[in-house]
């Protein structure tokens, strides 16, 4: 698929796309450099978010070919205890409820270094991943999770079900977002699931996206931005019934939908229910609940960048924690780079010695904190900002201090 923007909507096909925010060119929030590669041009993209009047999907306009995004990639979910305990609960609890045992299948889409599918295992439950990133699928088969290195769509789910794969289970965390053929991956997770079977998935919520002015978590990566509604319309579409829904604190905001096929799927809960007519109240189907969002993001700018200018003009030095995909967003479309900030920290070993794209910051171990000292550091990955609060307690016992710029900037 040739990069380009679209010409209706990912969802439902519909035209009349209405612009909401505009974040100009970004390089590729993950394409990080080496050393060698540093002084290289770098491509970058129109970021462009829009609305779609028709089934309500939010979603940018340009699509950048997946090989190019994922073939190779830096994010490993196993680097997080938040997302690696976010896992183990709930597939203890799906265990529970849905009775799995060594006759039972838990599949995976985009399965990352086997994080969550590690916890059936364990639990002696047959798991299967697909996961297009070479080099991460290769970590989940070195710890015993079977992997298949492609991109899922309904041509692989038929081949494995052809092979005879049915799945009680499929997950798919953080994954929807991410792929441009939205009917073809949804279609898969029907064909994939034994009739009584379950999907789990996991997206971000655009709500809270939007209400928190979450602009950050805007990407290359991220095609689309998700409200039940829109989830509903396009799981229907496909024989699927979304029975439950979750609202999670996770990546600032998320939803959690079970759905089962059409013919199998018991009556959708009063969550479901609740939240479908609470997105009507708000305004899900309408342009203008989103038209706001662009004024946020710039009063956003105004007083981040007024904030580290301040520090700056006071001689304080300033880095930066997280080499994320929000943070590249962040970092590139406010203009905040080496002039500013002295180096990004990061607990991924796989990122370590690497430079941000577009703003060429060197990538160090959290480590460096300590043997830096900054007086500030600008928290990129606020969506786990407890996590990594606590594991900084001794650079803030020195007397370092943390800016978390979203949902509202703070310094703590």
């Amino acid at each position: 698929m040739p990069s380009g923007a679209i010409s209706g909507c990912r969802s439902c096909g519909a035209g009349g796309l209405v612009p909401v925010l505009s974040l100009g060119r970004t390089p590729l929030a993950n394409a990080l450099l080496s050393p060698e590669r540093l002084h290289e041009p770098e491509a970058t993209y129109p970021l462009e978010l829009v609305f779609c009047p028709a089934c309500s999907l939010v979603q940018i306009t340009e699509t950048v070919p997946p090989e190019q995004l994922f073939g190779e990639y830096f994010y490993f979910s196993s680097f997080s205890d938040t997302m690696v305990g976010h896992a183990r609960d709930l597939v203890r609890r799906l265990v529970g409820e849905r009775g799995l045992g060594p006759g039972s299948l838990a599949a995976e889409v985009a399965s990352n270094d086997g994080y969550l599918l590690q916890f059936y295992r364990e639990a002696g439950i047959p798991v299967l991943g697909v996961e297009p990133a070479a080099n991460v699928a290769r970590v989940a088969v070195q710890k015993g999770i079977p992997t298949v290195c492609e991109f899922f769509g309904a041509g692989v789910a038929e081949r494995l079900a052809a092979e005879g794969h049915a799945a009680d289970v499929v997950h798919a965390n953080n994954v929807l977002a991410h792929v441009a053929d939205l009917n073809g991956v949804v279609a898969g997770f029907r064909r994939l699931l034994k009739p009584g079977g379950t999907t789990s998935i996991e997206v971000p919520y655009v709500r809270d996206m939007v209400e928190g002015t979450e602009f950050d978590t805007i990407y290359h990566e991220h095609l689309c931005y998700f409200s039940l509604t829109a989830l509903d319309r396009l799981f229907r579409r496909h024989g699927l019934v979304i029975w439950n829904v979750e609202r999670l604190a996770i990546h600032g905001g998320s939803l959690r939908v079970f759905a089962t096929p059409a013919e199998s799927a018991p009556e959708p809960t009063e969550a479901v229910r609740a939240l479908l007519a609470e997105e009507q109240g708000w305004g899900v189907d309408t342009a203008e609940y989103y038209l706001g969002f662009a004024g946020r993001v710039e009063r956003l700018k105004r007083e981040l960048c007024g904030l580290v200018a301040e520090l700056r003009a006071k001689g304080k030095r300033i880095a930066a924690y997280g080499a994320s995909a929000k943070g590249s967003t962040l970092l590139n479309y406010f203009g905040i780079g080496a002039e500013t900030l002295e180096f990004v920290a990061d607990r991924s070993t796989v990122k370590q010695g690497h430079f941000t794209p577009g703003t060429h910051l060197p990538i160090h171990a959290p480590e460096a904190l300590l043997e830096a000292q900054p007086d500030y550091v600008l928290l990129l990955t606020w969506n786990f900002a407890d996590e990594i609060l606590a594991q900084q307690a001794e650079y803030r016992r020195r007397g370092g201090r943390f800016i978390v710029p979203v949902p509202e900037l703070r310094v703590v």
